[in-house]
């Protein structure tokens, strides 16, 4: 019996929550799939599966199997890779989750240059604001802003990202400018919304030391926000935006950043920025191919932004 084909279709069928969906994740049939399991459960001498025609059920020996080998098969490319030389070349493929903005303005630009750099590689770049499972999804890396660190990450903040709020010329001539972050709140303001939990993301602001978030009138919300840049630049009320994202706006004079407090009226409060963590599963995951794209995003970040330890 291939002991660790069995296993592999156990985790699959967990995991996809039936036979046909472990199959289809294996590429096999689902009939294999079936003796596969059937094979492991008469190897381990206990059933791992309750099997009905209209369902399929985890017995508490297979729950606790699963507990068990859950990661094998990851942990045996660790294995691997622990034993490679570390000045190894970087090969194969490297999978990279990252938020949508950050990935489609910065990482987006950077990817052709690193695997020109390393062409035994393969990149996949997934681009999302959901949470991601390293393990179940086979990512390498992931780039994670604060919220979304979650207990037993091992995460590196590699670089501190300024936050701009701005709105364009014609809505600062309609309604004036805000001196201070407590006058947002009189303001129209384009709010992001946390596609995660439902939550806006707070506009948070430095002041003497103290932290604090500002009041908003929040007129207009999204999910994305590159659409809520562009709802700025049609005049539809302040925002606030990563550099990357405000950058070629403020360029092209689209939209005017705020509270730089060149007015004399203007009452000082420092705008909170963003960190950006890159984050691997375990210290175990630190393999060549993840250090070599973790030095390259370090090099090319520290030209535009600082990173400081956190």
């Amino acid at each position: 019996m291939n002991l660790l084909g069995a296993i592999k279709s156990f985790i699959k069928v967990i995991e996809a929550g039936s036979i046909a969906g472990g199959a289809k994740a294996l590429g096999i049939s689902a009939s294999a799939v079936s003796q596969n399991i059937g094979r492991l459960e008469a190897h381990l001498g206990v059933q791992l599966l309750s099997r009905t025609t209209r369902s399929l059920a985890v017995t508490e020996s297979g729950a606790l199997y699963y507990e068990k080998v859950k990661t094998i098969e990851r942990d045996l490319e660790l294995a691997q890779n622990a034993i490679t030389s570390l000045h190894a070349e970087p090969q194969g493929r490297l999978c990279i989750a990252s938020t949508s903005a950050f990935g489609r303005h910065v990482l987006a630009p950077l990817i052709p240059r690193f695997n020109a750099r390393y062409p035994s590689l393969t990149i996949e770049l997934i681009t999302t604001d959901r949470k991601v499972n390293h393990t179940q999804e086979g990512i390498d890396v992931s780039i994670r802003i604060k919220p979304q660190l979650e207990e037993g990450i091992v995460a590196r903040c590699i670089a501190s990202v300024p936050f701009v709020f701005c709105a364009a010329p014609a809505y600062l001539e309609r309604v004036g400018w805000p001196k201070s972050p407590e006058e947002l709140k009189y303001h129209s303001c384009l709010v992001f919304r946390y596609p995660v939990d439902g939550r806006f993301l707070p506009w948070g602001f430095i002041r003497e030391g103290q932290r604090f978030c500002a009041e908003v009138n929040a007129t207009s919300i999204s999910d994305d926000i590159d659409v809520l840049a562009q709802m700025a630049v049609q005049g539809g009320g302040i925002t606030r935006l990563a550099d990357f994202v405000a950058a070629p706006f403020i360029e092209r004079g689209q939209l005017l950043p705020l509270f730089e407090y060149r007015q004399p009226s203007a009452v000082y409060a420092e705008v909170e920025p963003m960190d950006i963590y890159l984050c691997v599963q375990d210290h175990m995951a630190f393999t060549p191919k993840t250090k070599a794209f973790m030095d390259y995003l370090v090099e090319q970040l520290a030209e535009r932004w600082p990173s400081h330890p956190k």
